[in-house]
Formats: structure tokens, C-alpha cells, sequence
């Protein structure tokens, strides 16, 4: 696991305190080692130091897959089907980004479902970021860029939240991402929290901006697991159309 980018880094929680629990009693930090066991909980206790200032409204349960060749029983890891990168970029208001790929930051990889909370315990929540900031979570080998091979001929979901909301909806879109709990093979490349002046942005990126059901099964999924309101406005644009405009955010479909 690659060392964390200091100066977005938080102390990790108390074994004692932590939130993320399984489904039994013998969890260990968060992580059960039992070898069947591969339901991860999140609570909806507020005065979480793994989740300070988020207040969730429901407790939702994500079925964590493993790989298939994976031996939990024998080594007490959890693997997970694909392994997974955390990058992180800042800029201040006003400055222009001409290399956007340089200017982001490789915070850390992970594979199982221990290595993802160890890295994740010490992340900064999103309300604690600065303002112009992003978190990308991509699978390994997908560079967080319109341009990328596996990006390149596909698109993203879009939702925007009004400030404060970020971190109950990022953490659970985090769990459903590495959880597979999309459902649609190798289409999901990554997913991206986006820290504005005004609103908070999450978004979810996919290979094939073309292929209908596809999209449409990643944005019901979107309003299922995060729990959205019914009159959710949520937006769509390939990655081609980003490349005109030079914008990830303007000039989007519009989906009621």
C-alpha cells in the first residue's frame, strides 16, 4: 500500500470507536475474520470518529465480493474482484491547471476489504476538504482522465448536492463501487468526489456512454443505493462531449 499524501490525512479512529463493523462480534478494527462473514455494516451513529459530521439517515449493508480464488478461511484477507486507487487534487480558486494528470496525487491502492478500510480510516471526510478539491476512486491501471483507454469512449453520471451533504453519499457510493454493487461486468472505471465553492459533486464513470440499459441500470442503482430523494435531478455527459467544451460539468443531459 503506497504512502498516504500527508496533508490529506487524518488521524485514524480509535479501534474502540470505529463505526465500521460486520455482522458479528468477533470483528477485529472493523474487519471480521471469519471466513464466510463478508457483510460490511455502516452505522448511522453521528458521534463517529470514522464518520465525524456525518449524520445517515438509514443503515445500509453492501455484500462485499471476493475474488474467486481467494482463501479468507486460511489468511483471514478479503479480496476484492478488482484492486482500487485513491488520487487526490487541490488547486486554489483562480489557478489553471494546464497537465491535469500531473497534478493529481496518487494517495494509495488497495485490494481487499482490510486494506480499503486501513486506507480509508485515514482519509480526510469530505466536509473537512478545501474548497476546489477532489477525491478519484479508480480501479487500477484506469487513469482518473477523460482520455484514457478505458474512459475515453464512455461518460459519467452527475449529482450535485448542496454543501454539507457529500460525506453520508460519498462514503456509501465508495462501499457500492468496490462492492460490485452495480452489476454491470467492467463497466464502472471509477468514481469522483468534487469539493465547490457552492455545491458538492459526486459523479460515477463508465465505459460506454452509448449503450442505454447499461446507463440507465448505473443511474437506477445510483438513486437505489444511495437512497435519493424521488425528485433527484440527475445529469449524464460522455467524455468526448467534456473534451469539446473543456468542462466536466457544463452543458450535461438532464434526467428528472
Amino acid at each position: 500500500m503506497e504512502s498516504a499524501v500527508l496533508s490529506n490525512v487524518r488521524k485514524p479512529p480509535s479501534r474502540a470507536n470505529s463505526t465500521h463493523s460486520l455482522t458479528n462480534n468477533s470483528s477485529v478494527g472493523g474487519i471480521n475474520n471469519g471466513s464466510r462473514l463478508k457483510q460490511l455494516q455502516r452505522s448511522n451513529s453521528s458521534t463517529s470518529t470514522a464518520s465525524a459530521g456525518v449524520t445517515a439517515h438509514n443503515v445500509n449493508t453492501y455484500t462485499i465480493p471476493q475474488s474467486p480464488t481467494s482463501s479468507s478461511a486460511s489468511t483471514g484477507i478479503h479480496p476484492l474482484h478488482f484492486t482500487w486507487v485513491f488520487w487526490f487534487m487541490h488547486r486554489q480558486p483562480g489557478q489553471k491547471i494546464t497537465n491535469y494528470e500531473s497534478a493529481m496525487k496518487k494517495i494509495a491502492s488497495f485490494s481487499s476489504i482490510e486494506d480499503f478500510w486501513a486506507v480509508y480510516s485515514h482519509l480526510r471526510r469530505p466536509h473537512e476538504l478545501p474548497t476546489i478539491s477532489d477525491y478519484h476512486l479508480f480501479k487500477q491501471g484506469v487513469r482518473p482522465v477523460w482520455e484514457d483507454e478505458a474512459n475515453i469512449n464512455g461518460g459519467k453520471w452527475i449529482i450535485r448536492f448542496k454543501k454539507g451533504l457529500a460525506s453520508r453519499y460519498w462514503e456509501n457510493l465508495v462501499l457500492a463501487v468496490i462492492g460490485d454493487q452495480f452489476e454491470v461486468g467492467s463497466e464502472i472505471c471509477g468514481a469522483v468526489l468534487s469539493i465547490r465553492h457552492s455545491e458538492d459533486i459526486l459523479s460515477v464513470w463508465n465505459r460506454s456512454a452509448h449503450e442505454g440499459r447499461v446507463n440507465l441500470k448505473i443511474r437506477d442503482t445510483l438513486k437505489r443505493t444511495l437512497d435519493l430523494p424521488s425528485d433527484t435531478i440527475m445529469e449524464y455527459k460522455t467524455h468526448n462531449d467534456a473534451l469539446r467544451d473543456n468542462s466536466s460539468f457544463r452543458n450535461t443531459d438532464v434526467y428528472k
